[in-house]
């Protein structure tokens, strides 16, 4: 009988430590143009522990790289909030994209690369407002900002080819970046705030 309940309050024991792990992470989604290179970018951001290439904000189910026609290429973010706030998330993104622009990013254009932030609650709401408003301040001109904040509706993951290919495929997505322009606008945008939180 001993041996019995004192299975019982292992077994017990582990699933209250399993719930309270994943009660200590948190996720985010953005938008800020090709997923590759949102997804490299926070990948150098402590506290995050894992990004995942994929689709949001759209209406058919399923959506792939070939159909997935009002979906925007879009990153979600598993973080540790007692090591990064998602405070500290927004400056980081706001700093890595052009808000200024609202036909696309960079090199690529139309609806599939639109920034945005989607936002799981009110209190994301809230810290999204709050960081749009302030990172007004930080841009290296006066400027329109773009990027709607909306509610987070089903993210789907993109196919396993596009995950993490800034690893898998450093030197052609190097090329991809620099020839964008990606890193020469972000830094005529911000100036010295420039991927502001993200530890290149």
């Amino acid at each position: 009988m001993r041996s019995l309940i004192a299975a019982l309050v292992i077994a017990g024991a582990g699933l209250f430590t399993s719930s309270s792990a994943a009660a200590e992470t948190e996720t985010a989604i953005f938008a800020g143009g090709c997923f590759w290179c949102v997804e490299s970018d926070f990948d150098h951001v402590e506290g995050v522990l894992d990004t995942t290439s994929g689709y949001a904000g759209g209406t058919i189910d399923n959506p792939t790289y070939e159909n997935h026609p009002d979906y925007i290429e879009a990153v979600k973010l598993t973080f540790d909030p007692s090591v990064v706030s998602y405070e500290a998330l927004l400056t980081a993104y706001w700093h890595s994209v052009d808000p200024t622009d609202g036909g696309g990013q960079f090199c690529d254009r139309g609806h599939s690369y639109l920034t945005t932030v989607y936002v799981d609650g009110p209190e994301q709401r809230a810290a999204a407002e709050a960081s749009k408003q302030a990172i007004k301040d930080d841009l290296a001109f006066t400027a329109e900002i773009f990027t709607p904040i909306v509610d987070a509706t089903t993210f789907y993951p993109a196919e396993d080819y596009h995950q993490d290919y800034h690893l898998k495929n450093p030197i052609p997505y190097e090329f991809y970046r620099f020839r964008c322009g990606r890193n020469a606008r972000v830094d005529y945008v911000w100036g010295d705030t420039a991927y502001k939180g993200i530890n290149h």
